[in-house]
């Protein structure tokens, strides 16, 4: 399957991320999509569970760490950001060399998440903000791979919850690519507004785009 390409105008975007202000902005052909940068994560990649039946998939690039695991319970530390992700890969960084984690066997993502949050009960999409007890100041990549798109609960509205594509097994309905994300933006969107994803784990339910950050 093709990996996911973003429009030309994304990188365009990102590059002057610094002349622009905080919030890039992702072009997508039906016009402009505002796509926040939340931050970075380190994972421990883990192979398709057995339990999941839909073959083309070979590993879980989900944001939530339901089965791919975040790199430790770091909640604890209060070194996340206002969007519960971290503002620089350096942060977790020092936490692992300071609790004698590896991250060598990690892989390090950046997230995009779409300014709006659906909430499937009202059938409506909602604006929502980092919390403000934390600071909040995300550096750019300077290069990533866009892998797909993922969809998000947060009904506590802090922390990532569950990805149902992998969580709930909705990818064995649901095209996905061999790491269990979605294509493309529009259909991850048209996905969530025609309930797909209702009979899964309370929403709200967020979009993530899902970049793999390229080691310089």
């Amino acid at each position: 399957m093709r990996p996911p390409q973003p429009h030309p105008a994304y990188n365009e975007a990102a590059n002057k991320l610094n002349e622009r202000g905080p919030e890039p902005f992702f072009c997508l052909l039906l016009g402009y999509i505002r796509m926040i940068p939340v931050g970075y994560m380190y994972k421990s990649i883990s192979h398709r569970p057995d339990g999941l039946n839909a073959v083309n998939i070979t590993d879980i690039y989900s944001v939530s760490d339901c089965i791919s695991k975040d790199f430790t319970d770091w909640v604890n530390f209060w070194k996340h950001n206002g969007y519960w992700f971290f503002d620089r890969p350096d942060i977790m960084q020092s936490l692992a060399e300071d609790n004698k984690l590896s991250l060598s066997d990690m892989k390090l993502f950046f997230y995009f998440t779409y300014e709006y949050e659906w909430h499937e009960l009202a059938r409506e999409w909602r604006e929502f903000t980092p919390q403000p007890s934390f600071e909040t100041d995300v550096v750019l990549p300077d290069k990533t791979d866009l892998l797909g798109y993922d969809v998000v609960t947060f009904s506590s509205g802090n922390s990532a919850e569950c990805s149902p594509l992998s969580c709930n097994h909705l990818a064995q309905d649901i095209n996905v690519n061999s790491h269990c994300l979605l294509e493309t933006f529009e259909n991850t969107k048209s996905l969530v507004e025609n309930g797909s994803f209702n009979q899964t784990e309370p929403g709200p339910f967020r979009i993530f785009a899902v970049h793999g950050v390229t080691k310089a």
